[in-house]
């Protein structure tokens, strides 16, 4: 089974990327291909740029998804909303395919520092992305990152990684992973 994942963040230190890294360790026996967005920079969308042709980078990111059997993401939030690097990519892709995610199983999560971990763009998310053909199986978020993620061993709390934990079986078994 070959797994797309990414963080919808651009940062070097993203938070939402640490998490991805921490639940791709739950697949080690699948083919995974962990992406950055920052491979797929392009022009800040608009309808004339458009006119001229849609960024290269935009036909990879779709590209990168329809040979994926899976998708795990998780998406950093700015004021309450997707990152506008995430947000572009998406704006340009589903230009080209309104079906983003090609139907594709997906495991969406979400971190932020605060006590919401990044409730509201995956609030938005759950209800928007089903409408570009995401099949959401499960959902996650992490609150207060800092006080429940460390990075040498992962999520530290342990309701919280339990709940992971679970979350992740779950969709292994309806995704029917290889382990």
């Amino acid at each position: 089974m070959k797994i797309l994942a990414f963080a919808g963040s651009t940062s070097s230190t993203s938070i939402n990327r640490e998490l991805v890294k921490f639940v791709l360790k739950d697949f080690q026996d699948e083919e995974i291909n962990l992406i950055d967005l920052n491979d797929f920079t392009m022009p800040v969308f608009s309808v004339d740029l458009e006119k001229k042709g849609f960024p290269e980078e935009a036909y990879n990111f779709l590209k990168e998804i329809g040979a994926c059997d899976v998708i795990i993401c998780s998406l950093a939030e700015h004021n309450r909303s997707y990152s506008s690097a995430f947000k572009n990519v998406f704006d340009w892709s589903s230009r080209i395919n309104v079906k983003v995610f090609q139907n594709k199983p997906m495991l969406l999560m979400s971190t932020s520092p605060g006590g919401y971990g990044g409730g509201n763009v995956m609030n938005t998310a759950k209800t928007f992305f089903p409408q570009f053909a995401a099949d959401i199986k499960d959902t996650f978020s992490l609150p207060k990152f800092y006080e429940n993620f460390d990075l040498e061993s992962g999520v530290i709390n342990p309701d919280m990684l339990k709940e992971l934990k679970d979350k992740i079986g779950n969709f292994k078994n309806t995704v029917k992973t290889n382990d």
